[in-house]
Formats: structure tokens, sequence, C-alpha cells
């Protein structure tokens, strides 16, 4: 059971336990980083509970149960009307309902407050994924806490998010919070290697930029990332040493192009970790543990022209500009403020974040 998924070996065990044991819970909450394969984890529940045939070790993976459930049925149209209800896979008893667009509507929760009142057409369970449940919101959500709160024993519903703080208290606290790990590159680049989705070299970049996402590494462009971080090198080689504040500006009127406003916070993800492999080899740390090994040559260079404390200043600084895009602001003066406080000698005081 959950041999074809990658990672989370403590979760798989977790979740066997419990199936073993007849005692799944009625509503389950998976968290964990976006592309960790959840939503692979929820699937493969959902033919543990309704495999025609099981085996000792789980559902087997062949009958025409565990073939259809895996099989999700989306609308072909872009009318919202289309979107809110249950979306059900070729199985008529597993089921999702996902965002059409910024949140989940209280028509999709009433659909499935309706259909977890039937008795299974087929399996032994109707089984209700809600994707990117974090997008309840109020309406909603009170919708979802009428079934969460007595849910009929022959259905089960497993909420998937990587924000979980933004639920309701009241629907967390109804729930069995099953919590996934990112994966660690070998576990990603052995899973690229062996399903042939990457040769050797590629896999093993695609590993280490994903952040432990193995849905990043799958929907990875390494010839997008290689000229992304061209242009965040730039950006580096610019403010070690002494700060070449034109090559910065420059560098931060490229950064908001238009053709490039779709990748302003890739760029950002690909200048931090590139801060933190100069920085660590500044410490001594070595070429292994880098995630641009491939750049060694370039960023060790750059690590004897940076000052630790600098680089690690630097990487707040980014992180306090990538909080502040949750708001509407002016990115080029954003950005054009970020490099010129980079190159600054003197850090500038870190933005008060007061306490959620």
């Amino acid at each position: 059971m959950f041999e074809n998924i990658a990672g989370n070996e403590r979760v798989k065990e977790v979740l066997k336990r419990i199936l073993d044991a007849g005692r799944l819970p009625g509503a389950l909450l998976f968290v964990g980083e976006e592309g960790i394969g959840k939503k692979l984890f929820a699937l493969e529940v959902a033919k543990a509970l309704n495999c025609r045939t099981p085996t000792a070790d789980g559902p087997c993976g062949t009958c025409s149960a565990c073939k259809r459930i895996p099989r999700l049925n989306f609308p072909t149209s872009t009318d919202i009307d289309d979107w809110k209800r249950v979306l059900w896979t070729d199985h008529p008893d597993v089921g999702i309902v996902v965002a059409p667009k910024r949140v989940l509507y209280v028509d999709q929760m009433r659909d499935i407050e309706l259909e977890a009142n039937y008795r299974p057409f087929e399996g032994k369970a109707r089984v209700f994924l809600i994707d990117e449940a974090d997008k309840l919101h109020g309406p909603s959500a009170n919708a979802l806490l009428k079934i969460l709160e007595e849910p009929p024993p022959t259905s089960h519903i497993i909420l998937i998010t990587s924000r979980p703080a933004l639920l309701l208290e009241t629907i967390r606290s109804r729930c069995q919070m099953i919590r996934f790990s990112p994966l660690t590159p070998a576990e990603i680049e052995k899973y690229l290697s062996q399903n042939k989705l990457a040769d050797r070299s590629s896999a093993g970049l695609l590993a280490r930029v994903a952040n432990g996402s193995i849905g990043r590494a799958l929907s990875g462009d390494l010839e997008t990332f290689k000229e992304q971080r061209r242009a965040m090198l730039t950006v580096l080689k610019a403010l070690a040493g002494k700060p070449d504040e034109a090559q910065l500006l420059k560098a931060a009127e490229q950064l908001n192009e238009a053709q490039y406003k779709e990748e302003f916070e890739q760029r950002l993800d690909v200048l931090e970790t590139l801060i933190r492999d100069a920085w660590m080899l500044s410490l001594d740390g070595t070429r292994d543990q880098m995630v641009n090994e491939d750049a060694f040559d370039e960023l060790n260079d750059i690590s004897r022209q940076i000052n630790p404390q600098r680089a690690a200043d630097w990487i707040l600084q980014v992180e306090d500009l990538r909080e502040q895009l949750a708001v509407n602001l002016n990115r080029k003066i954003a950005t054009d403020g970020l490099f010129m406080g980079m190159a600054s000698p003197v850090a500038p005081p870190r933005r008060y974040i007061p306490p959620r």
C-alpha cells in the first residue's frame, strides 16, 4: 500500500495502521506543502476502502475499483456553475470538490452533505476530497461544519491544504490531522529516475531546486530555471564585494518587465537559494550541501566576497518583500528598495509585523 507514492514513510505507516484497524475517522485533514502527494494519498485511502479484492498489504491496484478511483473528471467548461458540485471520479462513490476561482462555494458543501447521506452505490464507503480546503470562507465553512459534526458511518471527508491556519478552528478540531513532510532531494531524484521522467543530471538538479515538492519537480522547466538563475546570479554578483548599484537597479527593472510578471516570485525563490548556497560556502560548507551544485565555481567565488551576517540579512530582506506581496504594492518601487537595501553597508531595520 502506498508503494507507488514517494516519501512520507511515517504517514504511510500511520494510515495503514488506521485502515487495518478499521478505525478511519469520518473527517481527515491532510496538511503539508504543495506538490508533496497529499491528493495521491487521499485517493489511495479511497482505494483501500473500496477495493474489490484487497490483499494483506492493502488495495490490489488491479480491480476495476482501484483503476477507476484515480480518474478525476473535471468540467471542460469555464462556467462556474459546472464546478459548484461534487465532481465524481470514474467510481460513483469517490468525488472531489475544488475551488473554481478564489473560494469554495456553499453549493459544493451542501452537495457533499447531500451525497454523504446516501449509502455507497458500489463500494463499501463514500469518500469526498476537498482540495485547497483553506479556500473555505464563512458561509461555505459553516455549511461544511454541519456534516463534520456528525458524518454518516459510511462516508469519509478528506480536507487537503497547505495552509491549515486559514481554516476555522471549529473545522480543524473536528478532523484528525495528518501532517506530511517535504520530500528529500534523494527521494525526488529517485522517483524521477525510476519513472524515467528525467535523465540523471536533470533529475538531480530538479530534485535540489524543488524544495521538497515532487509536484514542483515534475512541473519544472530546467531551461527556464537556468535563465532565471543567470539573472539572479547577476544580482548576487552585484551585491558581493563593492555593491554595483547601477547593475542592481538595472536588474530590478528587468525583474519587473511584463514578460517576467508571472516569474516574479519564482525569481525571488531562485535568488534566496543562491544566497543560501553562497552563505553556506562562506561558512565552510561542502559542495554536496548546495542546491545549485552545478554553479559551484561561481558561487564559491562569490562566497569569498561576502560577509556571512550580511548574507543572513539579505535573506530576511527578501522574505520581508515576499510577505508584502500579499498587499497591493508597487513591485518596481519595492524591488528597487529591496536591492538598494541589500547593497547598504548597514542593514535597514526590519519592517514590524504584528503578531497574528
